[in-house]
């Protein structure tokens, strides 16, 4: 089995397909995630982390599959970079972080109440799984650009300098 499957069969053995989400399960969530990222040219490494993001939880889906305290098994599961970039996208306090990253380049951390800045090899791949991940959900529910369209609009936008063009295409394409 290669990693990519052991991840798979670790979210499932974790209840993952039973989780209710956008567009059906968590499961099928972090498989299209982990699909788009693979689509739109990022590397094994930024693709399993967006298989796991959700592995502790997020600012937007208060569900753990693994406690924050455990993240040196979920680093042996995908590696050191993977498991530092879900680490990163499940400790975002989105309030703080998302306004002001452009400029600060930096990561406002929910579980220990500091910032935390990102590395420069960081800034694309957190970048780019927080938007493809939004994407995912505007694209699964209906009313979600309805309701926060602009807003995604002009926060990647804002991002566009930190985001893989590819991305970007994708949001002109999901919110026009």
């Amino acid at each position: 089995m290669n990693t990519e499957q052991t991840v798979r069969a670790w979210l499932r053995e974790r209840g993952a397909e039973h989780i209710e989400h956008p567009g059906g399960t968590l499961y099928a969530h972090l498989g299209r995630v982990h699909d788009k990222l693979g689509a739109l040219g990022h590397d094994a490494p930024v693709c399993l982390a967006g298989l796991a993001h959700a592995a502790y939880g997020t600012d937007g889906f208060d569900l753990t599959l693994l406690p924050v305290a455990d993240r040196a098994a979920l680093r042996a599961l995908v590696g050191a970079g993977a498991e530092e970039l879900i680490y990163l996208y499940a400790a975002c306090d989105r309030a703080r972080t998302w306004p002001t990253l452009p400029d600060t380049r930096q990561v406002w951390d929910r579980f220990t109440a500091g910032a935390r800045p990102l590395a420069p090899e960081q800034v694309r791949p957190f970048t780019d799984l927080s938007i493809v991940n939004e994407l995912d959900v505007a694209e699964q529910d209906p009313a979600f650009v309805a309701r926060h369209g602009d807003y995604f609009r002009a926060l990647f936008a804002a991002w566009a300098p930190l985001a893989s063009p590819a991305v970007l295409a994708e949001v002109r394409r999901v919110l026009g």
